[in-house]
């Protein structure tokens, strides 16, 4: 079933997305300011999917950005969106909740 869902949906990129965001990856949660309110990652800026081409010039500037949403999908699109624009150094770190998990293993309290 997992050969299926990768060829409706595609399959994520292989990458190491605990190296990246060790190295100090700038995190950007696509999701809306309620969803991001509502469980957020320590250390992240919220970006909506929707003002993410109002913040090109920001993101350009940044060495690694790792972008996420509630399910992968908006970060999918945002990733997209920066590639078009010229950044060459985004990441799709997919669910919020597995970044979250990568962030606090890597920052345990």
């Amino acid at each position: 079933m997992f050969g299926i869902m990768n060829k409706l949906f595609g399959s994520k990129e292989n990458i190491d997305l605990a190296d990246i965001i060790s190295k100090g990856a700038f995190l950007v949660d696509v999701r809306s300011p309620d969803e991001y309110k509502d469980s957020k990652i320590s250390g992240s800026t919220n970006i909506p999917l929707d003002k993410i081409q109002e913040h090109l010039n920001t993101l350009k500037n940044k060495k690694n950005i790792v972008v996420f949403c509630r399910s992968g999908n908006r970060s999918s699109q945002a990733k997209s969106i920066l590639d078009k624009n010229g950044c060459s150094n985004v990441t799709n770190g997919g669910a919020w909740y597995e970044v979250k998990g990568i962030v606090d293993q890597l920052n345990p309290k």
